[in-house]
């Protein structure tokens, strides 16, 4: 008998857990896409202006560990978070001209590989936002802090001569690709005022 209610108290622990692991929003739910695919990314391909000799105006694509809010099924702010430093190429190119965009896809989960997508298959969703960086004010560099330290615990350590400091993505533009057809375009004021 003892076996069989281990066996239930197991069962039961392992559907709690799989109930509290958001599921991926439906095709026609664009918002909750664009919120569900960022909270997902630990990374996304930061896209700037170039600033650099030789290279000055045109694209550079550089990647970048980022967080909207600690992993877990609450879901994030939606505001992706990056800790930078003035010594990084692309934060170089951002102070000259802050304006950016930035690329999230599932591919870097295990959803699309799960489902066999190869990341330029629509199914296998990516986010672009389009906008600019700026530097976080002090009374939300912690709450930057939090997100970006609960995800990447390593930026705790790096070298503190860098002068690394908190920054946002300030979204103007969203484009999603989850489903066949093309994209799909969603304002800010409709990406934030959805959970994902």
């Amino acid at each position: 008998m003892a076996p069989l209610l281990l066996l239930c108290a197991v069962s039961g622990l392992l559907l709690a857990a799989v109930a509290t692991i958001p599921t991926i929003p439906p095709p026609e739910e664009a918002a909750r896409m664009a919120r569900y695919v960022l909270h997902s990314c630990d990374w996304g391909a930061l896209a700037t202006l170039s600033a650099q000799e030789g290279l000055r105006g045109r694209p550079f694509a550089n990647v970048f560990s980022l967080s909207d809010g600690p992993p877990g099924p609450c879901g994030g702010s939606g505001v992706p978070y990056l800790y930078l430093t003035d010594m990084e190429i692309s934060v170089q190119d951002l102070e000259v001209n802050s304006n950016a965009s930035l690329t999230v896809s599932l591919a870097q989960t295990p959803y699309c590989r799960k489902h066999k997508y190869d990341p330029q298959n629509p199914l296998c969703a990516h986010i672009i936002f389009a906008g600019s960086i700026v530097k976080v004010n002090d009374s939300e560099a912690g709450i930057a802090k939090k997100a970006l330290f609960s995800r990447h615990p390593e930026m705790e350590s790096w070298p503190k001569d860098h002068n690394w400091f908190f920054a946002k993505f300030n979204i103007t533009n969203i484009w999603v690709l989850d489903y066949f057809g093309g994209l799909k375009i969603v304002t800010p004021e409709e990406y934030y005022s959805v959970k994902p």
